[in-house]
């Protein structure tokens, strides 16, 4: 751990020495990055139980921008440049599209994070395609925007569901836990990660004995879909992935399993960019910098939109420059490092764009495992064991 705040402390103060000698960056200018956002998102608003129970608890990840914006205080002295957090909520009717281009043009602001709806990101990507602009996508986790829908002009701090999944797929091949029991609901984002798991048991080699969706209620007509012992019945199989994104039906799936066996996906042991218990590499001083500014714990999408911030601080001290073009060139080429606080170095790919990242295995109260899971090996790095490799992907920019 010593080593690793030697080493990152030493990579600001080379980058400051190198910036401060090229004269590139002018004086007294102000760095803007926008946080776009919608009004009332529902994505944002609470899920709660019929018994009042709120089981969904997301908060947006405007603190982890935030949070990034003032690590970066002390290199904005010393470069003689203030880099600055503009948080730009836009309303339902508003057309985001045509706000981002209104920024670009009478504001001069070229760097987004992106906090809106599917839809919107979407339109986005397409839109500004070809254009000198830098979008952060710190929300979605959606293969399709680093495949057939993928943007030059996005870069994805979040990990996508190939990433994750494949988290889980290399434990559970770790562990020779190979037979897995799949159970899915008709949520769309519970079907888009059933299949994306099925994808990463298939690369990985793990044998799926059943696929069965379950339904929420009591009613016995629908006993074999919403009855956890008939569900979990008449199949062998040495763990249960669950998808629910709604956390209804998993919070009773552990212990009610016909067999006495392990859940991972939603419920039990679940893969994601960061979690509040990991302990090394820096994640305690991060931690503890997250909770005293946001009075909570770190989330995966905080951690996406701190990784955001980071990766233009990174970029304008090593260019030595705030030139758009210049940032994004460099945000995709080898040269790029982000100290993630995870041990293992992050860099964009240069083939979809998305970060390489270590996926974090916890359970509610402790990591259990870090991936890439040992024993899985790259070519040339074995952070592209999770996702989309090159030979895979189907982005063509």
């Amino acid at each position: 751990m010593i080593i690793n705040r030697i080493y990152r402390l030493g990579s600001v103060v080379l980058g400051i020495w190198i910036a401060l000698g090229s004269g590139v960056v002018q004086a007294n200018q102000t760095f803007s990055l926008v946080y776009l956002q919608r009004a009332a998102d529902p994505y944002y608003q609470p899920h709660r139980a019929y018994t009042g129970l709120k089981l969904r608890d997301r908060h947006r990840p405007v603190d982890g921008a935030r949070v990034a914006i003032r690590d970066g205080r002390i290199l904005g002295r010393a470069l003689d440049i203030k880099f600055e957090l503009v948080e730009e909520t836009l309303e339902a009717q508003v057309d985001a599209t045509a706000a981002v281009r209104t920024m670009l043009e009478n504001n001069g602001v070229h760097v987004f994070l992106v906090d809106l709806p599917l839809d919107d990101m979407q339109r986005l990507a397409t839109a500004f395609a070809g254009q000198n602009i830098i979008l952060f996508n710190i929300r979605h986790s959606d293969d399709q925007l680093r495949g057939t829908g993928c943007s030059p002009a996005v870069f994805h701090t979040i990990p996508s569901d190939a990433m994750l999944m494949d988290t889980l797929a290399q434990f559970l091949v770790k562990k020779n836990w190979k037979k897995v029991l799949v159970l899915e609901s008709e949520n769309p984002d519970d079907r888009r990660l059933s299949t994306s798991f099925q994808r990463a048991a298939r690369k990985f080699g793990l044998d799926i004995t059943d696929i069965r969706p379950y339904v929420l209620g009591h009613d016995p007509r629908q006993r074999d879909q919403n009855n956890i012992g008939l569900l979990t019945s008449g199949s062998d199989y040495d763990v249960i992935f669950l998808t629910d994104t709604d956390g209804e039906f998993g919070r009773y799936l552990p212990y009610n399993s016909q067999r006495p066996r392990p859940i991972v996906g939603s419920e039990g042991l679940t893969p994601s960019a960061w979690h509040w218990t990991w302990e090394r590499h820096g994640a305690p001083q991060l931690n503890q910098r997250f909770i005293k500014h946001a009075q909570r714990p770190m989330q995966a999408a905080d951690y996406a939109a701190w990784a955001a911030v980071k990766s233009v601080l990174e970029a304008v001290t090593r260019t030595q420059s705030t030139d758009t073009a210049t940032l994004r060139e460099y945000l995709g080429s080898e040269q790029f490092v982000l100290d993630t606080y995870k041990g293992v170095p992050g860099s964009f790919r240069s083939w979809n764009q998305q970060l390489r990242q270590s996926i974090l295995l916890y359970r509610h109260n402790a990591v259990i495992a870090r991936a890439p899971i040992d024993g899985f090996l790259h070519q040339t790095n074995n952070l592209d064991t999770l996702g989309s490799d090159r030979p895979e992907s189907t982005c063509e920019f």
